[in-house]
Formats: structure tokens, C-alpha cells, sequence
């Protein structure tokens, strides 16, 4: 068996393990400087919407030796708005430009064909109008609210309301990062952003529930026992679960990195950087929320239960007990040690008996 399996194995059986659960006030704070890292990003950048959303023209042009800012250049003194240019693997460019319909499109093409030294004709143009692309916004936060509820509500069946609340705030916490990064980075949102921020939900939950299942069925009758507090039961069945956790998301962050830095770095193709940016951070994160985030919040949640106060009370009493008891074992023995070395010493060297009268 490998390294990593021999851990694994001593994990699963809690020979071995981390406290993730007593250390969560670490996790939390980095969390939460993570989170306001996030949403200043979010607050004082914004989001690129793509023209999807936003309504406008996207210009593809045959390949061509112009370069990026120079394109981006031209397409703004040709239409008056702000534009994103992309550099596709063959050459070609992809520029997007908002605010225009068609009426204003067809300027701008002949325009950008001047410019860039290419046929009018060669240019693929696409117009997308802003209604559109608001019914397009409006189903994606609508399916996004849908989903939420929905896990919310079948944790709750499933397991418990606490589990729901902790699922959910890992949830929120993936989406606030994730869409953060798309404000820092400067990423355009397209449709297939929301469908990997949708994917990166889906997995992160289920992440979730693989830990949150182990919980449940180390926790059944915790009551009836005096061995462990319910954090321990839940630190015991994280890291049961850690080495798995671990395997799946590196097993899935490899494709996905090679769609990002492979597909829409190295050849440039922008539409992949849409949907790989998200799966990227998201399954990270949802990875990281998971394991440090999620099962602590129910550990925190749960111990405030009245029964798990007990529970607690009860154990640490246990173990004061048992402490005591073995100190004051301990201390008996050297006490019986003292005086049995002491008879052996005051002995007469006649085997060991003691001196008896002589008979006369």
C-alpha cells in the first residue's frame, strides 16, 4: 500500500489525525479575510459583464498580425465604447464592444476592417440586444435561488436543520470567492460562467454531504455515551473522510487547470477562460469550505444544544475522574514501594526470613 494510503488507513480508523474542529477559529478568520478580500474586489472593480448580459456586438476577425491594445484601440475610436479584445490561438481576435445594436454595428465593422487591414466581409459580427441578455441574468439568479432552497430543504430531511444552515453558509462562501476572483481578475460573465458556478455548487455539496453523512452515522446514540464530546465525533468523521476529499479534488482540479491555463492561456481560446475560471476557484474553494468551514460550523452549532451541553459536561467529568484516578494509583504504588525496599534492606541475609529466637 502507498504512503498516502497508509495514511489514509490511519485516519479512517483515528489512529492518527488533525484537530480541524478545535482549531476552526483559525479557518474562520481565514475565511473571512478571504471573503472581504473578495467583496472589495467585487465593490470597487465590478464585474465585466459579457455582452450576453449587457447587450452588444462581438467582432471576430480572420487572423491577423495586429496586436491586442491596438485592436482595442481601434474598436473604441470606432465605436465610442469601451472594448475587450481577445487574441485566439489562430490569430484571430475577438472583440466585444457594448452599447451597440444594429444600426451602430455596421459602421463599426467597416471601420475596425479599416483599420485592422483586413476585408469588411471577413468579419463575423454577432449582435446580442440588452433584453435578451436581462432574461438570461434573470433565469440565472432565479435557478441559483431555486437550487439554494432546495438544498437547504433536502438537508434538512436528510439530516438535520443545522447541517442545512452549515451547508448553506459553505455554499455562499464558494459563490462570494469565486465571483470575487472573476472581480479581480477582470474575467468576463458569460452564460457559461453561471454554468460553472452552478457545477462548482453542485460539487461542492456533494463534498459536503460525504463528510456530513459519516457524521450522522458517528453520531447516532452519542448520547447514550461518555467516551467523546459530539466535536470529537465530528473530527473523528472529517478526517475519515480527509484523504478522500483531498484525492477527489485534485483528480478534478487537474482537467480544469489544464482548461485554463492550457486551453485559454497557452492557445488562447477566451470562451474556455469562461467556464474553466470558475470550476477552477470554485472547486477549490468548495473543497477548502468542505473541510474547514462546513463540519466546524455544525460542531459549533451543535454544541449549544442543551443535550450536547450535558453530553460534554459529562465527558470531561469522565476524564477528570479517570485522571485523578490514575495520578492517585500511581502515587499508591511508590508509597508501597518505599516501605517494601525498606524491608528488604533491614533483612538478615539468613534467605530472607526474619531473625528467630534461639531455643535453649
Amino acid at each position: 500500500m502507498s504512503r498516502l494510503g497508509n495514511i489514509g488507513a490511519k485516519l479512517y480508523r483515528g489512529e492518527v489525525g488533525y484537530d480541524f474542529v478545535k482549531n476552526r477559529m483559525i479557518w474562520y478568520g481565514i475565511s473571512v479575510l478571504i471573503t472581504i478580500v473578495a467583496l472589495a474586489g467585487l465593490g470597487f472593480k465590478g464585474l465585466n459583464m459579457g455582452i450576453e448580459f449587457q447587450g452588444g456586438a462581438l467582432f471576430t476577425t480572420p487572423p491577423t498580425s495586429v496586436s491586442v491594445q491596438q485592436a482595442k484601440e481601434d474598436a473604441e475610436e470606432a465605436s465610442g465604447h469601451d472594448a475587450i479584445v481577445q487574441k485566439l490561438g489562430n490569430g484571430t481576435l475577438r472583440i466585444q464592444v457594448g452599447g451597440l445594436d444594429t444600426s451602430t454595428a455596421s459602421p463599426v465593422t467597416k471601420k475596425l476592417a479599416e483599420d485592422l487591414n483586413v476585408p469588411a466581409d471577413k468579419i463575423n459580427t454577432e449582435l446580442v440586444g440588452p433584453s435578451w441578455g436581462a432574461q438570461i441574468a434573470n433565469k440565472a439568479w432565479t435557478g441559483l435561488a431555486v437550487f439554494m432552497v432546495l438544498v437547504v430543504v433536502y438537508l434538512a430531511l436528510a439530516f438535520e436543520w443545522r447541517m442545512a444552515v452549515a451547508a448553506l453558509i459553505a455554499l455562499i462562501h464558494d459563490l462570494t470567492i469565486t465571483v470575487g476572483v472573476y472581480a479581480l481578475v477582470g474575467f468576463e460573465v458569460t452564460p457559461g460562467t453561471v454554468i460553472g458556478l452552478l457545477t462548482i455548487l453542485g460539487y461542492s455539496l456533494y463534498d459536503t454531504v460525504v463528510v456530513f453523512d459519516g457524521l450522522k452515522e458517528g453520531g447516532k446514540d452519542i448520547a447514550k455515551q461518555s467516551r467523546y464530546t459530539y466535536s470529537e465525533i465530528a473530527n473523528r468523521s472529517l478526517n475519515a473522510t480527509l484523504v478522500r476529499s483531498i484525492n477527489t479534488t485534485v483528480v478534478a482540479l487537474l482537467p480544469v487547470a489544464g482548461l485554463l491555463f492550457i486551453g485559454g492561456g497557452v492557445l488562447g481560446a477566451g470562451m474556455l477562460n469562461d467556464i474553466s475560471l470558475s470550476l477552477f476557484v470554485g472547486l477549490a474553494a468548495g473543497a477548502y469550505s468542505s473541510i474547514f468551514i462546513a463540519t466546524p460550523l455544525v460542531a459549533d452549532l451543535k454544541e449549544r444544544d442543551p443535550q450536547m451541553k450535558a453530553l460534554k459536561k459529562r465527558v470531561l467529568a469522565k476524564r477528570a475522574s479517570e485522571a485523578k484516578n490514575e495520578a492517585g494509583d500511581g502515587s499508591d504504588d511508590v508509597q508501597d514501594a518505599v516501605p517494601a525496599a525498606a524491608g528488604v534492606v533491614g533483612q538478615r541475609p539468613d534467605r530472607g526470613r526474619p531473625t528467630q529466637g534461639k531455643r535453649r
